[in-house]
């Protein structure tokens, strides 16, 4: 049975000027504990980005109705064979599936981002939660495991 190694949690309002915040906590829980496990650089690039999509994803369409004292939960969980991102938040529920992936060398403003997520993790997946939150989980596995499949 796979245990939870290290988990931290930000609790942040949702205002855009907070991204930075929200990365460098990001930034420091990688540094302190999955490049101690060997990985990359270039994993912290993927997984911030994918991080900032999802919490500006949160901010713009989730939250765009909402006060901006209203918050974001983002939970972090290293596994010994993964990384999981939970971002919460309060707005509508909607269906990922009605997005449209964009044409290659299209040039429309927007739509791009749950086409990031799915390209910079391994795993994405957007919930309603009985608590009547929405859960964007973000999963990236350890490259040693997919080595050793």
């Amino acid at each position: 049975m796979l245990t939870v190694v290290h988990q931290d949690h930000l609790t942040v309002r949702s205002e855009l000027s907070l991204l930075d915040d929200v990365q460098e906590w990001f930034e420091q829980f990688f540094l302190q504990h999955l490049s101690q496990l060997g990985w990359p650089q270039t994993q912290l690039e993927r997984l911030n980005l994918a991080l900032a999509e999802g919490f500006t994803n949160a901010v713009r369409h989730a939250h765009h109705a909402l006060p901006p004292e209203t918050t974001i939960d983002i939970d972090v969980s290293l596994w010994v064979d993964r990384l999981e991102i939970r971002i919460w938040d309060h707005g509508k529920p909607f269906n990922p599936d009605a997005i449209p992936e964009p044409e290659p060398g299209s040039l429309i403003i927007g739509g791009y981002g749950w086409f990031l997520l799915r390209r910079l993790a391994d795993r994405v997946v957007y919930e309603r939660g009985a608590d009547g939150r929405n859960c964007l989980l973000i999963v990236k596995y350890s490259t040693k495991v997919q080595k050793s499949k």
